[in-house]
């Protein structure tokens, strides 16, 4: 926060007139301060006329105020995925996976009011995916209440599978990744986009996935092939990712990360990501 002198006015008690500009300074150099706002042009403020500054604390980012239940309803932009109410609760059922079949899209999402005592809505995951030859599961937030009040019920966390939920601006990601080029790539990013889903694949030595639902792109099943790796291309097809978001109006990107992947989570902390909350998939 920069206050400055307003030349050739009068103040309210006769005195000087002071303005205050609030943003981001991106030069201090000949004379002259540049204060970027929130928005608007950025404003040049001779340093003759500052009177006083402050760094004041940067608004909290509007991304971390979406609710735990909102940011994770997210998840279903990713694969075409079959969902069924549970009063807030969703049952998310994945009938025809590709490779393994996953936590995320074959677990119910228990986040909010399930509109039923809770033992009655844990019977009804359980005959929900055992009707579809799936072990029942319910994602939970880390250490909530509802977590502590199913494994009262005999529920039981998934072994290795708690994740942290990352988020961060898109273009400030891009902007940390730089200008494109994998110099070791084995050959150009092949692009593959459905709908509101895409995929990238570097050769078989790379590969990732990512939805978009809304301005939130999705990023998931960003793999790398033991042989290729320490070679740059997990950040070359992240890049494309973010590059096919972005065309398509994303500012905000996501994505789950197992709480035990040091080497990934020290990746997108460098990238600016940002833990929003932590998972778990509690079983029966």
């Amino acid at each position: 926060m920069v206050r400055r002198l307003v030349p050739g006015e009068t103040g309210p008690t006769g005195g000087p007139a002071f303005t205050d500009v609030l943003g981001t300074c991106t030069t201090w150099a000949d004379g002259v301060c540049v204060v970027q706002p929130e928005a608007g042009d950025p404003v040049s403020i001779p340093l003759a006329l500052i009177v006083s500054g402050k760094p004041v604390p940067p608004r909290a980012s509007p991304r971390l105020r979406v609710s735990v239940r909102d940011a994770e309803l997210h998840t279903a932009a990713l694969v075409g995925i079959e969902t069924t109410p549970l009063g807030e609760w969703q049952l998310r059922f994945e009938p025809a996976p590709v490779g393994r079949v996953r936590n995320r899209f074959n677990s119910c999402l228990g986040l909010g009011d399930p509109g039923v005592p809770l033992a009655d809505a844990a019977a009804r995951v359980e005959a929900f995916y055992t009707a579809r030859d799936r072990p029942p599961r319910i994602q939970l937030e880390l250490g909530s209440p509802d977590e502590h009040a199913l494994r009262r019920l005999g529920w039981e966390p998934v072994p290795g599978r708690d994740s942290h939920f990352l988020l961060a601006s898109l273009a400030r990601v891009r902007r940390i990744l730089g200008a494109p080029g994998a110099p070791n790539a084995p050959q150009a990013p092949r692009i593959e986009f459905d709908g509101p889903r895409v995929a990238v694949a570097i050769g078989d030595a790379a590969r990732g996935e990512a939805g978009i639902d809304r301005d939130w792109l999705g990023i998931h099943n960003l793999s790398v092939e033991p042989a290729y790796r320490r070679r740059g291309l997990a950040t070359a097809v992240l890049r494309e990712l973010l590059e096919w978001g972005a065309e398509r109006g994303a500012s905000t990107v996501w994505l789950h990360v197992q709480t035990d992947n040091e080497p990934a989570l020290a990746l997108y902390d460098r990238l600016g990501f940002t833990t929003h909350h932590s998972c778990r998939y509690l079983t029966r």
